[in-house]
């Protein structure tokens, strides 16, 4: 029998993607009439690294339109053009626990509750560059190809259906108006938000999307950094609470990935610092996510470890080695890996009582890859840690020739 050299991802994909195919209930959107004619049948999924390589399965080259998966993605260009305080004037950051088109402002405020519903989203298109509808879109689309790594299409038919029948988007448009809370018209701010929705995008887009934000904004197919650290760090942490409308609490303990649904039958999850993966299936559950989808992405993180709060197998002592001088005096350590803070707590405090008094302690990092804000803070910090101290002085060198210590 001949060996199957295929992508081993690809495999576990396909076996996802089967089992998911047993799940035959829900049904395809229809208040928006253009969505009614969708393949409830569809289903496809793909998964790319941070190294910016893809996984593949079933229909995940199928174009759709984005709908609500492009709240995150709009919600993150405004956070890198505004930043975090100001874009929070008109849109909150809490969880609504409401249907996605729910009236769910902040008494006080007339903020919408967060930017993963339909008001909340609305104000955040709202907020971007432009005085017309076009020229706003213009932003938003700009930014979902930088994002994808591709020249994106836009369904007509999908947004002349949506601006026909979106009058309950309209009528929230005006109430975060009337309210102040809106950056412009209620009509210019819908017609641009019809027209991200309509963006047609496939699960391998979504997963490339996604990745993008597990690196911290920098899309890994082209390497084009889109937006900052920041920005994807507020980002997936909204979407870790909101993403998934009503069914966000639940969602965060079954599947733990910062996620987002849209009612075309596709899901964009995050595994920050690994992965992207995008789903497609247009049959929905009464919340409005995708069926398919979220039995694809709950078998996933079940059965191979990926909720991001799980505990996690004692990592590798950051100590590489050890080593001390003939006369005592000096101790070596060689450090390697990433150093983030908890390995920097574990370096200080196992080395620090092994130092003898008016001797010298060497942290050599030439095996380090990469130390954290935090962790260089402490390094930097422990001379005057460790130096004079009633009758010891330690003297600290730390070794550096790659410059790792700087690079943060």
């Amino acid at each position: 029998m001949p060996v199957d050299l295929r992508d081993p991802v690809r495999l576990l994909l396909d076996t996802v993607l089967a089992d998911a195919r047993v799940h035959e209930e829900g049904a395809v959107a229809d208040y928006i009439p253009e969505l009614a004619n969708a393949d409830p049948d569809a289903l496809g999924i793909a998964l790319v690294s941070t190294r910016g390589v893809p996984h593949e399965a079933g229909d995940s080259g199928v174009e759709f339109t984005i709908q609500s998966v492009s709240k995150p993605f709009a919600y993150a260009l405004a956070l890198d053009l505004f930043g975090i305080d100001a874009v929070s004037e008109h849109v909150g950051l809490e969880p609504s626990g409401e249907p996605f088109n729910a009236i769910s402002l902040d008494e006080a405020s007339g903020r919408p509750m967060n930017p993963m519903i339909n008001a909340g989203a609305i104000v955040t298109t709202s907020l971007l560059p432009g005085a017309t509808a076009d020229e706003k879109f213009a932003v938003v689309r700009t930014g979902l190809e930088r994002f994808a790594g591709r020249e994106l299409g836009v369904d007509e038919a999908v947004f002349a259906s949506e601006a026909a029948t979106g009058d309950r988007n309209r009528a929230l448009a005006y109430l975060t108006r009337s309210a102040g809370t809106l950056g412009s018209t209620a009509e210019v701010a819908t017609t641009a938000y019809f027209r991200q929705c309509s963006v047609l995008v496939t699960a391998r887009d979504l997963a490339i999307m996604a990745a993008t934000l597990a690196t911290g904004g920098v899309n890994p197919v082209t390497g084009e950094r889109v937006i900052s650290e920041d920005a994807a760090r507020w980002t997936m942490a909204v979407m870790t609470g909101c993403g998934m409308y009503d069914a966000s609490g639940t969602w965060l303990v079954r599947v733990g990935l910062p996620a987002k649904s849209g009612v075309g039958g596709g899901i964009v999850a995050v595994q920050p610092g690994q992965f992207g993966i995008g789903t497609f299936s247009p049959r929905l559950d009464a919340r409005g996510n995708s069926v398919r989808g979220v039995a694809m992405l709950e078998a996933l993180s079940r059965d191979h470890g990926l909720h991001m709060l799980a505990h996690r197998e004692e990592p590798l002592s950051p100590i590489g080695a050890l080593s001390r001088s003939d006369d005592g005096m000096e101790t070596v350590a060689a450090l390697r890996g990433e150093l983030r803070f908890a390995a920097a707590e574990e370096v200080l405090t196992r080395l620090a009582p092994l130092v003898r008094d008016d001797g010298t302690l060497v942290l050599d990092f030439s095996s380090v890859t990469s130390v954290g804000p935090a962790a260089t803070r402490l390094f930097r910090a422990l001379p005057g840690l460790l130096g004079p101290v009633e009758d010891r002085h330690i003297q600290v060198v730390l070794h550096d020739p790659e410059g790792v210590l700087d690079d943060d």
